[in-house]
């Protein structure tokens, strides 16, 4: 962890003067970004991928690195609402607010899933907009990168035709991972997610969602809810999937009653991560629902 903190500050202080100077929110906004800018694309990122964006801590650098941002890319969908508006508004950065040429949402760009417009706080933490965590998948994040594309061809209109040409071949990569992805399951058991973190994967490549240990989005496990949960399964095979800031009591409860698989993986690539990266988070993922 001190690892990706010491990269994480090194690419907020580190921008080149020359490129568009990109700010993500996320890690793999960040690979998204420096894919599609390329050479002409200077990106720093907020959060580091070890920690749930939902909850990040206001911190000064994240309003110096916006300060200086031509365009904040972020996940949306009120993802990062409870830190980075508060973030731009520190920051002094017109060219940020949303609506301005400077904002891009990724999640604002396609479909999303579980869209609850009445979502009251009885339903725990619900996004009315719909599911946000979109960059589980790679036909959504393809679309994304072709929009991205053009909104930083709008700011820089000498490369708009490299960002469009970089955005058209990582989504030829992303239709060439899709294929991959598929050919690695053989009748996958359906998978237990912590949280509804990975559901654009699993409904793209038709994997079972068995269900989730939070009785409610944003709400930690119950006794109560873990006990209905095993007499629901039980008998059942199936994959056990968190992340690397849940507990592992829920987790491990399910893989003792169970006997479940446990597996705890990321849904960011690491600080500074590429698309190669990308693609191994999502194979990775597609692993472990097929024990």
């Amino acid at each position: 962890m001190l690892r990706s903190l010491m990269l994480l500050a090194l690419l907020v202080l580190s921008p080149l003067a020359s490129a568009l100077n990109v700010v993500a929110t996320t890690t793999n906004m960040a690979m998204l970004s420096a894919a599609v800018g390329g050479e002409h694309a200077s990106v720093t990122v907020l959060a580091p991928p070890d920690r749930d964006t939902h909850y990040l801590e206001l911190r000064p650098n994240m309003m110096v690195a916006l300060r200086r941002a031509d365009l904040l890319v972020s996940v949306g969908a009120e993802l990062e609402v409870g830190w980075l508006p508060p973030a731009i508004q520190g920051a002094g950065n017109r060219r940020l607010n949303p609506g301005q040429p400077g904002y891009f949402e990724a999640a604002a760009q396609v479909e999303l899933i579980d869209q609850v417009p009445d979502a009251n706080r009885s339903m725990g933490d619900v996004h009315p907009m719909g599911n946000p965590h979109v960059y589980m998948d790679p036909v959504r994040m393809a679309d994304i990168a072709r929009t991205l594309a053009e909104h930083m061809g709008r700011i820089e209109p000498e490369h708009a035709e490299v960002f469009r040409a970089n955005a058209q071949a990582f989504a030829e990569r992303m239709e060439a991972l899709l294929k991959r992805l598929a050919a690695r399951l053989d009748t996958p058991p359906g998978v237990l997610l912590y949280h509804k973190d990975a559901d654009y994967l699993m409904r793209r490549l038709d994997v079972p969602v068995l269900g989730y240990l939070e009785p409610v989005p944003g709400v930690p496990p119950t006794g109560r809810h873990l006990n209905a949960l095993a007499s629901e399964l039980r008998g059942r095979e199936g994959v056990m999937i968190a992340n690397p800031w849940q507990s592992r009591r829920g987790p491990d409860f399910i893989g003792r009653e169970l006997g479940f698989p446990v597996h705890v993986l990321p849904t960011n690539v690491p600080v500074g991560g590429d698309v190669a990266d990308y693609e191994a988070l999502l194979e990775q993922w597609v692993d472990a629902a097929t024990p």
